[in-house]
Protein backbone atom coordinates (compact mmCIF):
# COMPACT_ATOMS: atom_id res chain seq x y z
CA UNK A 1 0.00 0.00 0.00
CA UNK A 2 2.66 2.47 0.71
CA UNK A 3 4.76 1.51 -2.58
CA UNK A 4 1.18 2.43 -4.44
CA UNK A 5 0.77 5.78 -2.34
CA UNK A 6 4.27 6.62 -3.15
CA UNK A 7 3.67 5.89 -6.84
CA UNK A 8 0.54 8.25 -7.13
CA UNK A 9 2.49 10.96 -5.21
CA UNK A 10 5.59 10.83 -7.63
CA UNK A 11 2.86 10.09 -10.64
CA UNK A 12 1.35 13.76 -9.03
CA UNK A 13 4.53 15.25 -8.77
CA UNK A 14 5.33 14.70 -12.15
CA UNK A 15 2.17 15.80 -13.75
CA UNK A 16 2.74 19.21 -11.69
CA UNK A 17 6.12 19.00 -12.97
CA UNK A 18 4.97 18.75 -16.37
CA UNK A 19 2.15 21.25 -16.69
CA UNK A 20 4.13 24.23 -15.40
CA UNK A 21 7.55 23.40 -17.42
CA UNK A 22 5.66 24.56 -21.00
CA UNK A 23 7.51 23.14 -23.08
CA UNK A 24 7.81 24.33 -26.80
CA UNK A 25 8.00 20.79 -28.21
CA UNK A 26 4.68 19.78 -26.24
CA UNK A 27 1.01 21.10 -27.85
CA UNK A 28 -1.55 20.72 -25.60
CA UNK A 29 -5.05 20.49 -27.19
CA UNK A 30 -8.62 19.60 -26.61
CA UNK A 31 -10.23 16.52 -28.22
CA UNK A 32 -11.58 18.68 -30.96
CA UNK A 33 -8.29 19.80 -31.52
CA UNK A 34 -6.67 16.92 -31.61
CA UNK A 35 -9.93 15.40 -34.24
CA UNK A 36 -8.52 17.81 -36.64
CA UNK A 37 -4.66 16.50 -36.70
CA UNK A 38 -5.64 12.89 -36.31
CA UNK A 39 -6.34 12.87 -40.58
CA UNK A 40 -2.64 14.87 -41.14
CA UNK A 41 -0.75 12.71 -43.60
CA UNK A 42 2.38 12.77 -41.57
CA UNK A 43 0.72 12.05 -37.70
CA UNK A 44 2.28 9.00 -35.67
CA UNK A 45 -1.01 8.22 -32.74
CA UNK A 46 0.39 7.08 -29.39
CA UNK A 47 -2.13 5.54 -26.99
CA UNK A 48 0.19 5.53 -23.85
CA UNK A 49 -2.73 3.33 -21.65
CA UNK A 50 -2.20 -0.26 -20.59
CA UNK A 51 -2.03 -3.39 -23.28
CA UNK A 52 -5.78 -4.26 -22.38
CA UNK A 53 -7.28 -0.89 -22.15
CA UNK A 54 -6.05 -0.69 -25.43
CA UNK A 55 -7.63 -4.07 -26.77
CA UNK A 56 -10.51 -2.60 -25.64
CA UNK A 57 -10.74 -0.28 -28.26
CA UNK A 58 -8.76 2.64 -29.24
CA UNK A 59 -8.22 5.44 -32.14
CA UNK A 60 -7.90 3.60 -35.62
CA UNK A 61 -4.47 3.40 -36.43
CA UNK A 62 -2.76 4.32 -33.20
CA UNK A 63 0.48 2.05 -31.74
CA UNK A 64 -0.10 1.02 -28.25
CA UNK A 65 2.85 2.08 -25.56
CA UNK A 66 1.98 1.68 -22.39
CA UNK A 67 3.74 4.69 -20.26
CA UNK A 68 3.07 2.83 -17.20
CA UNK A 69 4.90 -0.55 -17.85
CA UNK A 70 7.66 1.56 -19.32
CA UNK A 71 7.13 0.37 -22.59
CA UNK A 72 6.89 3.82 -23.90
CA UNK A 73 10.60 4.64 -22.75
CA UNK A 74 11.86 1.66 -24.00
CA UNK A 75 11.04 2.52 -27.37
CA UNK A 76 11.82 6.55 -27.60
CA UNK A 77 15.09 5.62 -29.11
CA UNK A 78 13.10 3.40 -31.89
CA UNK A 79 11.25 6.71 -33.17
CA UNK A 80 11.68 9.45 -34.91
CA UNK A 81 12.71 12.52 -33.11
CA UNK A 82 11.59 14.79 -35.75
CA UNK A 83 8.57 13.34 -36.60
CA UNK A 84 4.95 14.59 -35.07
CA UNK A 85 3.29 12.46 -32.20
CA UNK A 86 -0.16 12.62 -31.13
CA UNK A 87 -0.43 11.22 -27.41
CA UNK A 88 -3.62 10.40 -25.72
CA UNK A 89 -5.08 8.23 -22.86
CA UNK A 90 -7.98 7.55 -20.98
CA UNK A 91 -8.45 11.20 -19.15
CA UNK A 92 -5.07 13.09 -19.72
CA UNK A 93 -3.07 12.08 -16.87
CA UNK A 94 -0.49 9.61 -18.34
CA UNK A 95 -0.78 11.44 -22.24
CA UNK A 96 0.64 14.17 -19.94
CA UNK A 97 3.27 12.16 -18.28
CA UNK A 98 4.26 10.78 -21.85
CA UNK A 99 4.63 13.54 -23.43
CA UNK A 100 7.10 15.08 -21.26
CA UNK A 101 9.27 12.55 -21.49
CA UNK A 102 8.97 12.80 -25.24
CA UNK A 103 9.91 16.05 -24.55
CA UNK A 104 13.39 15.67 -22.14
CA UNK A 105 14.30 12.87 -24.89
CA UNK A 106 14.51 15.55 -27.43
CA UNK A 107 11.16 15.17 -29.86
CA UNK A 108 10.06 18.27 -31.58
CA UNK A 109 6.34 17.73 -32.10
CA UNK A 110 4.35 16.55 -29.34
CA UNK A 111 0.38 16.97 -29.22
CA UNK A 112 -0.76 16.42 -25.83
CA UNK A 113 -4.75 15.65 -25.81
CA UNK A 114 -4.25 17.04 -22.24
CA UNK A 115 -8.02 16.96 -21.13
CA UNK A 116 -10.95 14.10 -21.63
CA UNK A 117 -9.27 10.99 -23.11
CA UNK A 118 -10.66 8.07 -25.83
CA UNK A 119 -13.47 7.92 -24.57
CA UNK A 120 -14.60 11.64 -25.59
CA UNK A 121 -12.75 11.17 -28.58
CA UNK A 122 -14.81 8.19 -29.80
CA UNK A 123 -17.99 10.42 -28.35
CA UNK A 124 -17.15 12.92 -31.02
CA UNK A 125 -16.68 10.60 -33.47
CA UNK A 126 -12.70 9.32 -33.91
CA UNK A 127 -12.59 6.24 -35.87
CA UNK A 128 -11.78 3.45 -33.80
CA UNK A 129 -11.11 -0.03 -33.99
Amino acid sequence: MRKKLISIFLSILTLTSCTSSGSSAIQNVNADEFLSKISSANVTIIDVRTAEEFNQGHVKGAINLSVESGQLEAELNNLDKSAQYLLYCRSGRRATIAAEKMADAGFTSIVNLSSGGFVELANRGAPTE
